[in-house]
């Protein structure tokens, strides 16, 4: 593995020199280098500079320019001034070629990994325990998935949770209703399909729930049955795991089918901490950082007020002895700094609990359990449905996340028959699975994700537009391609730097050469649709290529080696980047 500096970083390095050279007073400032439509690049930094060194900047950026060397063995071509000051730089085309054809030749297409790993915590996902997912589950567990895969791919040590809501006084209702109604999970065999095991549980909740509202004499058994999982009942905790376990088998088909990487052992739900919750409140109280007010443990801030401007407190504790997610939740913040060691912890959970988690961190901070800067709340926006509200089905249930995905394998497989007629069913199902699921996912990683996003099918599966199709497809036209290619005996795909490029080879050239420098902005922000919005410009300056540039009708057999490098180079990248949003890319389609 070798690491490829992008151009841009060699010419803000040889600009940077250059302002050195020119100004030795302004040694070390940045030249602002960016993409422009008026050049390959623009640097802006000579008008900044140039006001806080009391110069014209016309004449900075003139003597900068001087001090740059073009031509020979170099990349920049030409740098010429324009406007009050600004610097439009093109780069040869010799030095586009041999950036691709050095990242070409490395299997992680010259992107570095990271020179400081740490250990990440990212928690994401949370469902609950005899629940459903529905629809609210999709973002948190598809932006989670997004994050481990590029983090794990920038070499750090990446430890998933699964913070599952599997403890409180719901399951006294539950467990008690399955100690009077035993065979209510029966099953036979082992591993069942998810739909079955939703199916026993949501059962199990309607029947216990049925009686608790009308038998008082059930809720007292109920609310005891609390009280024995509080105290650690062999009985009702072996109930409880049943329970627990049950729910595990329908939360694995749902991943199953979303194709993400949460497994068992990513699951340390609200349960892990119970017996931790007393110590816990009683180092809170002793500290002074809580305080009890009408016999609840609180922690209390300035900034946090009521609409009667009284101050909202986080109840670590309830009057009556109980412990809320609040408590969980600073146990596991303890446990992950302490314990695991982590260096930084995402939390993917919805805008709504942002004051939440904002009271959650400080208030560890004040315990002396979290230093600055570890922990982040990547809040998220909702999924709306077509007429602007949010997501619900026809009756205004909220949408289970499994009828989701199989409408969207459905719809998928409606494209892929239309476009593929020819393929098998068997092959047609997969294919449909692939870009079904895809589209779901690009659809929400695609949107910024504080913003909410307009849940439309129609739109998702289409092969035109910034959809995940449109992205396969274009991996997909590149294989055949390649294909048509061996068939005629062409498959080198060699990089001739001696060769002129075309208007659309360069676009597509300094494009790919862009991929590390988008991932460290992913992972500088956490933001996901950074890459995908990479990616769907990717896919379009290949389109804009594929209709000027023939490749196996090129004019020449190095013109042909040369454009052969190109989509090769372009297949992989989009592979590469696909992957890191956990989307496949299917070699027909």
């Amino acid at each position: 593995m070798s690491s490829v500096p992008a151009l841009a970083t060699v010419v803000d390095q040889r600009l940077a020199e250059a302002l050195g050279a020119a100004r030795p007073e302004a040694a070390g400032a940045d030249p602002l280098l960016r993409r422009s439509d008026r050049a390959d690049f623009q640097a802006n930094g000579m008008l900044a500079l140039a006001k806080r060194l009391k110069s014209n900047p016309r004449e900075l950026a003139t003597e900068v320019v001087a001090a740059i060397t073009t031509g020979g063995d170099g990349p920049i071509k030409d740098v010429e001034v324009s406007g009050p000051g600004f610097l439009n730089i093109t780069v040869t085309d010799e030095a586009i070629t041999a950036n691709l054809a050095a990242r070409a030749a490395d299997d992680r297409l010259g992107v570095p990994f990271t020179t400081d790993p740490g250990t990440m915590i990212i928690e994401y996902s949370q469902p609950n325990v005899a629940k459903e997912m529905h629809v609210g589950h999709l973002r948190s567990t598809v932006i989670g998935d997004a994050l481990v895969r590029l983090m794990e791919h920038r070499g750090e040590k990446v430890i998933r949770r699964n913070h599952i809501g599997d403890w409180g006084t719901q399951f006294g209702m539950l467990i008690q209703h399955l100690i009077e109604n035993p065979g209510e999970l029966d099953h036979q065999g082992g591993t069942q399909a998810g739909e079955a095991a939703i199916s026993r549980l949501n059962h199990l909740y309607r029947a216990s729930r049925a009686v608790f509202d009308s038998d008082p004499e059930f809720k007292e058994r109920a609310r005891r049955r609390v009280v024995a999982l509080q105290a650690g009942d062999a009985e009702t905790l072996a109930l409880w795991q049943r329970i627990v376990d049950e729910s595990k088998l329908y939360f694995n088909a749902v991943y199953d089918r979303l194709d993400v990487l949460l497994t068992d052992e990513d699951v340390v739900g609200e349960s892990a901490y119970n017996s931790d919750l007393p110590t816990l409140a009683r180092e809170l109280e002793e500290s002074g950082v809580a305080v009890r007010s009408d016999g609840a443990l609180c922690v209390f801030f300035d900034d946090v007020k009521g609409p009667d401007d009284r101050p909202v407190p986080l109840i670590v504790q309830k009057a009556d002895g109980g412990f809320g997610y609040a408590a969980t939740d600073l146990a596991a913040v303890r446990d992950r700094v302490g314990v695991l060691g982590a260096d930084t912890m995402l939390y993917i959970v919805d805008a709504r609990q942002s004051l939440h988690f904002k009271m959650v961190f400080e208030t560890a901070r004040r315990a002396g359990w979290l230093p600055d800067g570890v922990a982040h709340h990547l809040p998220f926006g909702s999924v709306l449905g077509k007429d602007g509200k949010p997501f619900k089905t026809r009756a205004g249930e909220t949408v289970r996340l499994m009828d989701l995905l199989d409408e969207a394998v459905e719809r998928a497989g409606s494209v892929v028959r239309e476009k593929a007629p020819e393929l098998p069913e068997a092959e047609i199902a997969e294919r449909a699975t692939q870009v079904g699921i895809g589209a779901v996912k690009y659809a929400d990683l695609s949107t910024s994700r504080s913003r909410d996003y307009i849940f439309d099918l129609d739109r998702m599966v289409s092969l035109n537009g910034d959809t995940s199709v449109y992205l396969q497809y274009a991996y997909a036209r590149i294989q055949s391609i390649l294909r048509r290619g061996r068939e005629q005996g062409i498959t080198r795909a060699v990089a001739h730097p001696e060769l002129p490029l075309a208007p659309a080879e360069r676009a597509l050239g300094l494009h790919l050469d862009e991929f590390g420098q988008t991932l460290d902005e992913v992972a500088r922000h956490y933001e996901p649709h950074r890459l995908t919005g990479y990616l769907y410009a990717l896919a379009s300056h290949y389109a804009t290529f594929y209709e000027n540039c023939p490749v196996l009708k090129a004019e020449s057999p190095a013109m042909v080696e040369n454009r052969l490098l190109l989509c090769e180079l372009t297949a992989r990248t989009l592979r590469q980047g696909m992957s890191l949003l956990g989307i496949e890319t299917p070699e027909r389609l």
